[in-house]
């Protein structure tokens, strides 16, 4: 039998609300991706030129550190990637999990949540962050998140 999980980054808890809503849609299991060092209001004033979030999204290396690393990821056949649109790509901590697992002959599915940008430049980056994976296409999922997961199961 197959296991799914979702896995999600979430800065304002946007993310977080679809994640749980797409996890329980499928009986998926649930990880958040958090970064060791919270990110703060000040952080993720994409407006300052200078906060963390701004400094972090101009550099295509950084790395965040991640507070807890997945477990177990073997165990997962599918797993949906979730997160915040950031300057049209995905936040950098959601690269730093991609690299951080194996993730060969996965079936990953992407999924954001966005104020005005799409997914198609964020589709293209989480493939060259994570070649080894199956990606699906995603979806931005603002609303009806839970009956967009089940179609793309199959459910």
């Amino acid at each position: 039998m197959s296991k799914t999980l979702v896995a999600y980054f979430s800065a304002s808890g946007v993310t977080a609300r679809a994640a749980k809503e797409i996890a329980q849609a499928v009986d998926a299991d649930l990880y958040e991706i958090r970064p060791a060092e919270p990110y703060t209001d000040a952080d993720l004033n994409w407006m300052d030129k200078k906060s963390r979030s701004t400094r972090e999204m101009n550099d295509p290396a950084c790395r965040p550190a991640i507070a807890e690393p997945a477990e177990h990821m073997e165990q997962y056949d599918t797993v949906f990637v979730g997160f915040p649109i950031w300057w049209a790509v995905e936040p950098r901590v959601v690269d730093t999990f991609l690299e951080s697992c194996d993730f060969s002959g996965k079936t990953l599915i992407p999924f954001a949540t966005s104020g005005g940008s799409g997914i198609g430049r964020a589709e293209k980056s989480l493939e060259e962050h994570c070649p080894k994976g199956n990606w699906k296409r995603g979806r931005l999922v603002n609303s009806g998140a839970a009956a967009w997961a089940k179609s793309v199961l199959g459910r």
